[in-house]
């Protein structure tokens, strides 16, 4: 099942830093981000990628099913990190005005690593 992992992160008067080094369980081999959403987005699950997803700004909902839980993360601090498994069935929602979502998979993108079906 997903779960939250906390980032580094420096702060003084001048603002925050926040670091994404040597803290994911996985190898970065691709990373995008998601903003300006209508509608939502996902709604799949993988055969071998793990995504690692962070909101820079903003807030959105992420529903994840393993096939035997279900729950709801809500992204809403840059210095958390939400960890999605392979198995786990995933959709982003309820994006706030402004909210970007940085995402970084352990794979490169290959449409063959995706599963349409979500779990009964």
């Amino acid at each position: 099942m997903a779960y939250f992992i906390d980032l580094p992160t420096f702060g003084d008067e001048r603002g925050k830093l926040t670091i994404i080094e040597k803290v994911l369980p996985f190898e970065i081999k691709r990373f995008y981000y998601v903003y300006d959403v209508c509608a939502k987005r996902g709604g799949h699950r993988h055969k071998k990628t793990v995504q690692a997803l962070v909101c820079l700004g903003g807030s959105c909902e992420v529903y994840v099913n393993n096939g035997k839980e279900e729950q709801v993360f809500v992204l809403s601090q840059p210095d958390k990190c939400l960890i999605v498994e392979p198995h786990d069935w995933h959709t982003m929602d309820h994006f706030t005005d402004g909210s970007t979502l940085l995402v970084f998979a352990s794979e490169y993108y290959d449409v063959n690593d995706y599963i349409d079906k979500e779990y009964p």
